[in-house]
């Protein structure tokens, strides 16, 4: 019997880094609001150390999503990279947009070291790519606010006991982020929309993920 999920909850960022856009938050604005049976909500969340993950934590409080899937921006990257886990480390290289730059420091104090996403990141991989778009399993979110909110999430779920499930996704610039910025890759928009779509589709009918070899989806 599959699971079915009702209520998901997609977020993604304001711009940081002296970005003027995010294509996290560009993607959220273009989803649809619904996928069959299952109503989609977006979220924008700030890039900010603890603001981010109170600001979903008080959304899941309020809308008890099934599905929680968090979008980043991961400039430099060539595919949409699905994380496989994140780790209890905040360990930054810029400022957030708070002016805060922690070194080594726990995302949870006394949390386990990490967790692993619980959406089936494989079967959400292999759906992207049948939407011919470039997708792969990516096993490390950063140690800035995406793997921030991605620890901080699935902590809250345990903590609380909720049944949802969650994740993350890396995407890539927007192309006109990589203009001036010679041989970065970029995604189109529309793509990257079709990409999320995919990988939605994919997490609600996937209860259980997908036993697919690391090299077919790296």
């Amino acid at each position: 019997m599959k699971r079915r999920a009702w209520n998901v909850l997609v977020t993604g960022f304001e711009p940081f880094g002296g970005e003027d856009v995010n294509p996290s938050w560009e993607i959220c604005r273009d989803l649809p609001e619904a996928i069959g049976a299952t109503r989609i909500h977006v979220l924008q969340v700030p890039c900010e150390f603890r603001t981010a993950i109170e600001v979903v934590a008080g959304e899941i409080e309020r809308l008890e999503p099934s599905i929680v899937l968090s979008l980043g921006q991961a400039g430099g990257r060539a595919a949409m990279s699905v994380e496989r886990v994140a780790i209890n480390i905040d360990d930054a290289r810029i400022d957030d947009n708070a002016g805060i730059a922690p070194v080594d420091e726990p995302v949870a104090s006394g949390g386990p070291a990490a967790y692993f996403a619980t959406l089936p990141v494989k079967a959400m991989v292999a759906a992207m790519r049948e939407a011919d778009v470039p997708a792969l399993v990516s096993n490390t979110a950063g140690t800035f606010v995406c793997n921030h909110l991605m620890y901080g999430v699935l902590h809250f779920l345990a903590a609380s006991r909720r049944e949802a499930r969650a994740g993350f996704i890396h995407v890539p610039w927007l192309e006109a982020q990589a203009l001036g910025r010679t041989a970065e890759p970029s995604m189109a928009l529309a793509t990257m929309v079709r990409g999320v779509e995919a990988a939605l589709s994919a997490a609600i009918e996937h209860a259980v993920d997908l036993k697919i070899g690391g090299g077919e989806i790296a």
